[in-house]
């Protein structure tokens, strides 16, 4: 009896517990359900990359790393590309190429009207050359695009030097700013299409026929119209048109180098990045970042202006190396490659998805942030800024001027600084090497900080810039221009010897501590890893759904369409 007495309190005490606890259970029952529904599917967000945790420690936390701030070890030297000194432009024609005025036919006139962004249109005026001389005709200033997209009012002498144009290819091409007059009245033209891709026998069965019977003829949507192979006097008449006779006009000129000036005032080497991490560029892309229903309704919104664009798996996407990398993980990439937190970077970019938010573990890397709006005032860019060709004339100019130039999505201007790069010098030009560095940030929190960075380097083998990194014919011509790019066989050799002797030296005179020099002339990385860069297993998808403008591929006729190019948001 006297046991039940001493044990009542502490019953009665539970009993009065009891309501409490189940009601505490049943609002975390209800919060977990809550949270539940909020949280995006497996699918999607559990297979994303881990977000990088910044603070202001001497190393930035990761899950599963901490990044250094300094650009730690590196196997190269990340301003130059090696052996670089070794290689030079040569686009000069050879004796059997005759003189335009020997050719030219008075009787035949070429017009091109381009199709697309700046630097897609700047393909179309270097073939548009070419097929002027493959014609024996006299080319009228090329017309720009004025409909598209970007509804850019200029016309070719607003952005480029049309005299200097028509003057240094005299010898080459009879180039006049307009057709002439014909009975008093302008000379009407033969309007058509040729294919993509289309060579010298395909201009000569194909418009040569119109051209002899109305004299005139003015080719439309002229952009990548013209075969990657060609003879070599013609594939070096392209490189004199892109890389000496486009010369832009001295106002862009003015404002591109004063930019440059500006950069150098900051810093003695700096690094352009075009980011391309628009929401056109993710929308016509398909892929998906993790923003849930908000970024698919935003996207989706995009992609209903393509009417034939095909819905694509955003995994799949992703995992072939088809989508720009994140800001955070381009941030990644470049520190993994050597380059620390006091490098100074420009960003050539429109409205970046998701502002600043997207930006923010970027500029946490790279503090050094800038772009031609942070280092102009909108006074010195107004004469600019309502025209996207000129704007894009200027981040073509201090991405050109760049010590490592970085692109983030491999369309038309990547393609055209790249081989302008390797022509004038092979200035390190970094593509990111997406299919395999996807794989490595899906599972970097499972590593550390030094096998991540190793792991960067090593997949970016044969995708920085360097010299014969491409074998020659592979690609798009105007990203690897082969034919005009000459190599200095005896100064190379020679180095070499000189290296040779110097590591035997070496080694000898530190025999007694085993001490070897290493020459990086001798070592394996100075040959190229063709197994890393496949572009052809790459583009293989794009070209079976024929959305891929570039490359070696071959292109449908679109000339029954008049529906704008799929390419043309992508490409600029």
């Amino acid at each position: 009896m006297s046991f039940h007495r001493r044990r009542y309190p502490y019953y009665n005490r539970l009993r009065r517990l009891l309501p409490l606890v189940f009601a505490v259970f049943l609002s975390l029952l209800i919060l977990f359900a809550f949270l539940s529904f909020l949280a995006p599917f497996p699918g999607d967000s559990d297979r994303l990359p881990p977000r990088v945790r910044y603070s202001s420690n001497d190393a930035i936390k990761a899950t599963g790393f901490r990044i250094p701030r300094a650009g730690g070890r590196s196997d190269r030297d990340i301003w130059r590309s090696r052996n670089a000194e070794f290689f030079f432009g040569c686009s000069n024609a050879s004796s059997k190429f005759a003189n335009a005025k020997a050719v030219t036919r008075n009787d035949r006139y070429l017009v091109i009207a381009t199709s697309g962004g700046l630097n897609q249109q700047r393909t179309g005026i270097v073939d548009a050359v070419v097929a002027a001389r493959i014609l024996n005709a006299t080319l009228v200033v090329p017309k720009l695009d004025q409909k598209s997209y970007w509804k850019d009012a200029s016309d070719f002498s607003h952005i480029f030097d049309v005299d200097w144009f028509i003057s240094f290819l005299s010898d080459d091409v009879k180039i006049i700013k307009q057709l002439p007059l014909k009975g008093g009245r302008t000379w009407s033209t033969s309007r058509m299409r040729v294919p993509r891709k289309c060579n010298e026998r395909c201009y000569i069965n194909r418009v040569l026929p119109v051209l002899l019977k109305r004299h005139a003829v003015q080719l439309n949507k002229f952009d990548y119209r013209l075969s990657n192979k060609l003879s070599d006097d013609l594939q070096k008449l392209r490189c004199r048109v892109n890389y000496h006779a486009l010369k832009f006009t001295d106002p862009i000129l003015t404002m591109g180098n004063e930019l440059v000036r500006r950069m150098r005032l900051r810093s003695k080497h700096f690094i352009a990045l075009h980011l391309r991490f628009e929401p056109d560029m993710l929308a016509f892309s398909g892929c998906y970042y993790g923003g849930g229903d908000k970024e698919r309704r935003e996207l989706a919104a995009i992609r209903r202006r393509w009417k034939t664009l095909h819905i694509n798996n955003p995994e799949k996407q992703r995992r072939q190396g088809r989508c720009p990398l994140t800001p955070e993980e381009v941030g990644l990439m470049l520190r993994a490659l050597g380059y620390g937190s006091d490098v100074h970077i420009y960003v050539a970019s429109g409205e970046v998805y998701g502002g600043e938010e997207s930006l923010a573990p970027l500029k946490a890397l790279f503090p050094h942030f800038y772009s031609k709006d942070t280092i102009a005032t909108k006074e010195e860019l107004e004469p600019f800024s309502s025209y996207s060709s000129r704007m894009a004339a200027l981040d073509f100019l201090v991405c050109d001027e760049s010590d490592v130039f970085v692109t983030n999505n491999n369309g038309n201007m990547a393609k055209i600084l790249a081989g302008r790069r390797r022509y004038l010098g092979h200035k390190p030009t970094v593509r990111p090497n997406a299919k395999k560095l996807y794989r490595l940030f899906m599972n970097k929190e499972n590593t550390t900080w030094e096998e991540f960075s190793s792991r960067v380097r090593s997949f970016q083998r044969g995708f920085m810039g360097e010299p014969k990194e491409v074998r020659a014919g592979r690609g798009e011509f105007h990203e690897n221009p082969s034919t005009c790019i000459c190599e200095d066989t005896e100064a190379k050799a020679k180095a070499q010897m000189e290296s040779r002797k110097l590591g035997k030296k070496n080694k000898s005179t530190n025999k007694d501590t085993a001490v070897t020099v290493t020459n990086d002339d001798q070592t394996e990385e100075d040959e190229p890893d063709w197994s890393e860069p496949d572009y052809e297993e790459e583009q293989s998808d794009l070209k079976d759904r024929g959305l891929y403008n570039g490359t070696s591929l071959d292109y449908d006729d679109p000339s029954t369409s008049d529906e704008p190019e799929l390419e043309e948001m992508l490409s600029d």
